[in-house]
C-alpha cells in the first residue's frame, strides 16, 4: 500500500477544488463556491503536516525494503492506489477527479521557496496555439485543421533562480579602415588594435529549470516571467494542475546559468568598445560570486498534438501567454517560393545589366556572376527566414534580461595600436 495523499476538496460540497488564476481564488465547479488561498491553507495545514509526518515515517521504515514504495500513494477521497514517478508531487486522481497532493513530495529539501501562480487557463493556451499558426507561410495547409490536440496540461515546473556578481576581463581585436585611390588602384589601409576591457555587473534570478521531464529549449524560450508575481510557496495554488519537484539539483543546473552569464558579460564589455569598424572577441574570462539559489515553481501549459503520425510539443508561459513550439515545414511550398523569388530577381538583375547599363564597364563574367549570384543569395535568405519562423523552441544563450544594467562598471579600459595592413585592388581603366 502506498502513502496516503492529501486531497483539496470544497468545504461546502466536497467537490474537487481548482485554482483559478484569473480570479486568484480556489473555486469549486460543482457548487460555484470560491475560497481565498489563505482560507484553504488554514483549513488544510494540519492535515498536510500530519500526512507529511506519516509519509516520512513510512518512507523510513521502507528504506530497507528492496521493493520500496515505487512512487505509489493512495487517494484519500476514493481510496484508489495511484502510481507516479518520484518527481510528481501534485496530480489528479483519474478515478474521482480530485486534486491529489502526494505527502512529503514538496516538503523538506523539496519544498519550494516561491511560486508564480497560474494566471491563464487552458482556453488561453488553446487560443495561443491557434494564433501560433498564423503568418507561418511554410506551414502545411492541413496542419492547422487536421492536427489533433492530444493533451493540454498545466504544470508547475521546478526552477532554480540564480543571483551572481560577475567580474569579466576581455580582450578584443578591433580594426579601423580607410580607403584612397592611387591611379587605377584602390588602396585599403586597415589599422589593427588590441582592446582590453574589465568590468563588473550583477545578475538577478537567472532561471534554469530543474526537471529532466521538461525540454530545456521550450522552458528557455517562454521566458521571461514577471517576478513581481512571485509569492511564498503554498500547496493551495496547486489544485487543478500537475506539480513536479526538481530531479536536477542546484549544482547540476548551475552550468547552464553560468554559460548564459558568461555570454552576457562578454556582450556588455563588447558594448563599451566604440569607434572601430570591426570588433571580435579574442578571450573573455568571467569570475562569479554566486548567492544561494532560490527554488521556485513556475506555471507552464504543455500542449501535445499529433499530425500525420508525428508528435509536436508546445509550451506556453502560464503567466504571460508566450507560446513556443516547432512546426512542420511544407518543403514543396518552400521550393516553389524559392524558385519564384529566384526567377523574379533573376529577371530584374538581367534587365538591369542588359538594358539598364548596370556594370556595363565590367567583364562579362562579372555581369553574369551578378545576375546569378544575387538572386541565388536572396532566394536562400528568404527561405532561411521563412524556415526560422517555424522554429521557436530555442535554448537561451545569454542572460541579458536578468542583467542589472545600472550595475555595469568598466574598471579597466586600454586600447593599443598593433600594426597596419594594406590591400591594393587594381581597377582597369575604361577605354574609349
Amino acid at each position: 500500500m502506498g502513502i496516503e495523499s492529501v486531497n483539496y476538496q470544497c468545504p461546502a460540497c466536497g467537490g474537487p477544488l481548482r485554482y483559478d488564476g484569473a480570479k486568484a481564488l480556489l473555486v469549486c465547479d460543482h457548487c460555484d463556491s470560491e475560497f481565498a488561498v489563505t482560507d484553504i491553507e488554514a483549513r488544510y495545514a494540519s492535515k498536510q503536516q500530519a500526512a507529511e509526518e506519516k509519509a516520512q515515517k513510512v518512507s523510513a521504515s521502507a528504506s530497507g525494503n528492496a521493493s520500496g514504495l515505487d512512487g505509489a500513494y493512495v487517494c484519500s477521497s476514493c481510496g484508489a492506489e495511484l502510481v507516479c514517478d518520484a518527481s510528481t508531487a501534485v496530480s489528479e486522481c483519474p478515478y474521482c477527479g480530485n486534486p491529489v497532493v502526494a505527502a512529503d513530495r514538496l516538503a523538506g529539501d523539496f519544498q519550494p521557496q516561491l511560486v508564480i501562480p497560474f494566471k491563464l487557463d487552458h482556453k488561453a493556451a488553446k487560443q495561443a496555439l491557434a494564433k501560433h499558426y498564423e503568418g507561418k507561410i511554410l506551414l502545411p495547409k492541413s496542419f492547422a485543421g487536421s492536427n489533433r490536440i492530444n493533451e493540454v496540461q498545466g504544470v508547475y515546473v521546478p526552477f532554480w533562480l540564480y543571483d551572481t556578481e560577475a567580474a569579466g576581463s576581455a580582450v578584443f581585436e578591433a580594426t579601423r579602415s580607410r580607403t584612397h585611390y592611387e591611379g587605377d588602384d584602390e588602396v585599403i589601409e586597415t589599422d589593427h588594435f588590441t582592446v582590453e576591457r574589465d568590468g563588473t555587473m550583477s545578475f538577478a534570478r537567472v532561471p534554469v529549470d530543474g526537471s529532466t521531464k521538461m525540454p530545456d529549449a521550450h522552458m528557455d524560450a517562454i521566458e521571461p516571467y514577471d517576478y513581481e508575481a512571485l509569492v511564498p510557496f503554498s500547496v493551495a495554488y496547486m489544485p487543478g494542475f500537475v506539480a513536479n519537484r526538481y530531479d536536477e539539483d542546484a549544482e547540476a543546473c548551475r552550468d547552464r546559468a553560468q554559460k548564459r552569464v558568461d555570454s552576457s558579460v562578454e556582450q556588455a564589455l563588447r558594448a563599451s568598445v566604440e569607434g572601430y569598424d570591426t570588433v571580435s572577441c579574442e578571450s573573455c574570462d568571467v569570475e562569479k560570486k554566486w548567492a544561494d539559489p532560490v527554488y521556485a515553481l513556475m506555471p507552464v501549459w504543455m500542449l501535445g498534438t499529433t499530425w500525420e503520425g508525428q508528435q509536436f510539443l508546445f509550451a506556453m508561459n502560464g503567466q504571460t501567454g508566450r507560446l513556443v513550439g516547432d512546426l512542420p515545414v511544407d518543403k514543396k511550398k518552400r521550393a516553389l517560393i524559392g524558385l519564384g523569388v529566384f526567377a523574379a530577381f533573376f529577371a530584374a538583375c538581367f534587365a538591369a545589366v542588359n538594358y539598364g547599363g548596370f556594370l556595363a564597364e565590367n567583364e562579362e563574367f562579372i555581369q553574369w556572376g551578378f545576375i546569378i549570384l544575387v538572386p541565388l543569395l536572396i532566394m536562400l535568405l528568404v527561405c532561411a527566414v521563412l524556415t526560422a519562423q517555424m522554429r521557436s523552441a530555442i535554448e537561451a544563450t545569454e542572460a541579458n534580461h536578468y542583467l542589472d544594467n545600472g550595475s555595469i562598471e568598466i574598471t579597466h579600459s586600454h586600447d593599443s595600436f598593433d600594426y597596419t595592413t594594406t590591400e591594393r585592388i587594381h581597377h582597369e581603366s575604361k577605354k574609349d
